[in-house]
């Protein structure tokens, strides 16, 4: 079986992509004859046409080191792989040649659903193009289709500007985005990690992430962690927000020195717990140490647990299985 690539021409239409057997189920040969012993003088790919559909093995294909999409959904992709088993591979995916080997520039989730369906080959389009362009030319096909989250935008924006020396103008134009989008996009990268992996899985909008930005970095990650807990809208952030500047009262700079005086060990600790019991909870949590005076006498330690108002302190109680006291 020859590892070749099989020339197809688009001119007869898609029923040349899918009536050829290779890309439909029950006409591949068996599956330990799906990747052939390699030659050993083996031939180069095809001179890639214009406009040309190849069929070209699975196994000979690699992901491109520029692909800018990191997360897939496994259900959708199994939906897919489904699909390719009944239908065959409808939309070539674009491929650039690296010697003896293809690399992948766009269709990457096609690519992997017809793996998971078990074919033996795919159709393809073949590009002549740089590492570089084919970088852009990825970042073009998925931005069209709407196929990547926010981060993924972002590092792709931010890759382009890097490799490429362009500026921000420069990329909105080739990308035909408007620059206040680009600008706005890379901005999220200047968020924490934590929120940045909300924003990548759909917990938080790019509406949420524009009102975080305008936060002191300190509060960000409470922040964002109680608008997940109790899925706040913008709106509803950006009341939160305002209301970080009043003045609560009570005791915090009590609280700050004491903790200031704690011993290190203790200080760490105590930090750590604050800082699960505020991503449990969504809202801010403060821990005293419990110390010992110099007449010999033991203050207590204190915990601080902040609400908006009495509805928020209803959701408290009902976090802590206290929902009978609301």
């Amino acid at each position: 079986m020859s590892t070749q690539p099989k020339h197809r021409g688009l001119g007869r239409g898609l029923d040349a992509l899918i009536k050829g057997g290779a890309t439909r189920p029950g006409t591949a040969p068996p599956k330990e004859a799906a990747r052939p012993a390699a030659s050993a003088h083996p031939k180069p790919p095809p001179a890639a046409g214009k406009g040309a559909v190849h069929l070209v093995p699975v196994h000979q294909i690699q992901k491109g080191p520029w692909q800018p999409r990191r997360h897939f959904a496994e259900d959708a992709l199994k939906e897919l792989a489904d699909s390719i088993r009944e239908k065959g591979v409808l939309e070539p995916v674009w491929l650039r040649r690296a010697g003896e080997i293809f690399e992948l520039i766009a269709g990457e989730r096609r690519f992997r659903a017809a793996q998971a369906a078990g074919l033996l080959e795919i159709p393809a389009l073949l590009h002549e193009v740089s590492e570089l362009e084919a970088r852009e030319m990825s970042l073009i096909e998925n931005l069209q289709r709407a196929d990547l989250d926010l981060i993924e935008e972002a590092e792709g924006y931010r890759d382009l500007m890097r490799e490429a020396g362009l500026t921000q103008e420069e990329v909105s134009k080739r990308l035909g985005k408007a620059r206040a989008t680009v600008a706005n996009t890379l901005r999220l990268l200047e968020l924490s990690d934590a929120i940045k992996r909300a924003l990548a899985e759909g917990a938080l909008s790019a509406g949420h992430a524009k009102v975080l930005l305008g936060v002191d970095p300190k509060d960000r990650d409470l922040l964002a962690a109680r608008v997940v807990a109790q899925g706040l809208s913008v709106r509803a952030l950006e009341k939160l927000v305002a209301g970080l500047g009043k003045p609560r009262g009570g005791k915090k700079e009590e609280s700050k020195k004491a903790a200031g005086e704690a011993d290190g060990k203790s200080a760490k600790q105590l930090k750590f717990l604050a800082d699960r019991l505020q991503q449990e909870l969504g809202t801010k949590v403060m821990l005293s140490p419990s110390r010992l005076l110099a007449d010999g006498k033991r203050e207590m330690g204190r915990i601080v647990i902040e609400f908006f108002d009495n509805e928020d302190l209803s959701r408290l109680l009902e976090t802590l299985n206290l929902g009978d006291l609301a």
